[in-house]
């Protein structure tokens, strides 16, 4: 008898504890209403749950399919599963009812069973079909996309979001490929890239800069992450706070600009007359950044490129970025 189970791709959560600790679930606080903006397989929202009040609440967010049916597993009243993205959620509140929140955790990074699962499409270490939606329900594949896109916005492509110096190079030989054959496979791709790539970096496969690059514009991973922080922060009360985690410099630079655009606020010349009580007041405090420990970057890699910024948004202020213009 054939064997059918889908097998179990084993997720482990980057700076589990430590996220969590930053939202400060305790006293008062822990009967208040949390986010989650990426479930995955879990890690972060039961520890959350753990650490909630039997009023607390947890709204989650997933595009993932399969992350989903795992968080339908999840039988707590105070747990809500969403089947979208995290730039979603004002909708969702709305929808739900929810005006402010305590706590939003957003963590940026593409889980171990997306990676590790070669039908995904994401990995180029393992052969499977050149896929790479988050959301294998709604989109069009990498596969589609590098059928009919023009060289000139591969090129950007791989250049602005993998940070590609042979990105020319490269989308000159996608498109040479294609000519002759379909590219439907990882392997195949980073095959191409391979052979496009002149010299490469010490330890890593030649092919990861364009393999994140269109995993990231496939999935409007930035654009996500850029309405999902002004979501997140205007649903924020004041006290709240979020954590962020991003695992590559073009999200981190996203997200520290947005915070610093918050917490440095500029202000008036000194010597115009006034009250130190009108000056312009900052909108959050920048409480951390943390990186993984040695000892849990050796029994994960993946965690070795992780950082996460922290801040709390100041009671008695008022965005400038709320204000009607």
């Amino acid at each position: 008898m054939t064997n059918t189970a889908v097998p179990e791709f084993q997720h482990r959560t980057v700076l589990l504890d430590e996220a969590v600790d930053a939202l400060a679930i305790a006293g008062a606080r822990a009967d208040g209403i949390y986010v989650d903006g990426t479930f995955g397989r879990g890690g972060h929202s039961r520890l959350l749950l753990s650490r909630l009040g039997a009023n607390g609440r947890l709204v989650a967010f997933d595009k993932d399919p399969q992350a989903i049916a795992t968080a339908q597993t999840i039988e707590d009243p105070r747990f809500t599963i969403v089947h979208d993205s995290f730039a979603t959620m004002a909708a969702a509140f709305a929808e739900r009812g929810i005006g402010q929140v305590d706590g939003v955790l957003l963590d940026l990074g593409i889980s171990s069973p997306q990676v590790d699962d070669a039908a995904r499409g994401f990995s180029f270490r393992n052969d499977g079909p050149l896929d790479m939606r988050m959301d294998t329900t709604r989109g069009i594949s990498a596969v589609e996309w590098l059928a009919t896109e023009s060289e000139q916005t591969l090129e950007k492509v791989i250049r602005d979001y993998g940070e590609e110096r042979f990105a020319f190079q490269i989308a000159k030989a996608i498109v040479a490929r294609r000519a002759v054959e379909p590219i439907s496979s990882t392997r195949q791709l980073a095959g191409i890239v391979a052979g496009a790539v002149k010299t490469r970096e010490k330890g890593k496969d030649p092919a990861t800069r364009t393999f994140q690059a269109i995993r990231i514009y496939i999935n409007q991973e930035l654009e996500d992450l850029q309405a999902g922080l002004k979501q997140a922060y205007d649903a924020l009360a004041p006290g709240g706070i979020m954590a962020v985690i991003s695992f590559h410099s073009l999200e981190d630079r996203i997200v520290k600009r947005f915070l610093a655009e918050r917490a440095n606020v500029p202000q008036p010349d000194r010597r115009l007359p006034i009250r130190a009580v009108d000056l312009p007041q900052p909108e959050v405090k920048l409480l951390a950044k943390i990186k993984p420990s040695d000892r849990e970057v050796d029994d994960n890699p993946r965690a070795r490129s992780a950082v996460m910024r922290v801040a709390m948004r100041l009671p008695g202020t008022t965005s400038r970025h709320e204000r009607p213009a």
